[in-house]
């Protein structure tokens, strides 16, 4: 008998596992440079924010802080003419800046003036200052000084230029005392008249409590320029009218 060969048994073939590869992940280089970009920024210590001083911006200096660390100097001439020459070099010629140059000094007396004085709707003498205030205390010092003349405020504040005009028609005036912008405004509407004015003194030397000068204000400044130029300075060049610092 023959053995038959034992049939081989089929298996079927053994699916194989997918293998799924992780991706190797590419190493980073360090860099030093990008680690220092990205690091927070180190807190400051109070003590060392402490120690480190702190910069200060640095403030304007304004009129007032320049005349505190200043010693005010008494006014002299020559500050009037500087003033007057710095104000209207744009404005007017080589020569006419000439006729601001006026006289240095002058001694009246005053009794004498006084009686000569017989127009109204004028002034023998006008005091200009800065404010209403400081007019009513120059008014309270002239008492002394001014003996029976009649002395008459001149200022915006509390009193009608319409007032003013009047009183100055009713009687005879021989002080003016005021600001330079009523004292203007007055001449303009032609209720003061500078004929008869002899003397213009200028409150030079007083100083506000922001220590100002009547020129260092810009306004109180600019109306006396226009009060000078209204008249004052021509009849100074004709040796009508004498201006006088205080």
């Amino acid at each position: 008998n023959e053995k038959i060969p034992a049939e081989k048994t089929k298996t079927k073939p053994e699916k194989r596992k997918r293998v799924t590869e992780k991706p190797v992940k590419a190493k980073k280089k360090k860099n030093n440079e990008q680690k220092e970009e990205t690091l927070p920024p180190r807190k400051e210590t109070e003590n060392e924010q402490s120690a480190k001083p702190k910069k200060r911006r640095k403030k304007k200096k304004t009129i007032t802080d320049v005349l505190t660390t200043s010693e005010p100097k008494p006014g002299c001439p020559a500050d009037l003419q500087d003033l007057a020459t710095q104000y209207f070099k744009d404005k007017r010629s080589v020569i006419e800046q000439e006729e601001l140059r006026t006289p240095f000094s002058f001694a009246p007396k005053w009794a004498k003036i006084q009686k000569q004085h017989t127009e109204k709707s004028s002034a023998a003498l006008l005091i200009v200052c800065s404010s209403a205030l400081r007019t009513i205390e120059l008014i309270k010092q002239l008492t002394s000084f001014k003996g029976e003349a009649k002395a008459v405020k001149l200022f915006a504040k509390h009193i009608k230029i319409e007032e003013q005009v009047k009183l100055l028609q009713k009687g005879i005036t021989h002080i003016g005392v005021g600001t330079p912008g009523r004292i203007s405004a007055l001449i303009d509407r032609e209720g003061l008249s500078l004929q008869a004015l002899r003397y213009l003194v200028l409150d030079w030397n007083w100083r506000d409590q922001k220590l100002r000068r009547m020129v260092d204000i810009p306004e109180i400044k600019q109306d006396l320029m226009k009060l000078l130029e209204s008249g004052v300075l021509a009849r100074c060049k004709e040796d009508k009218v004498k201006i006088g610092l205080f």
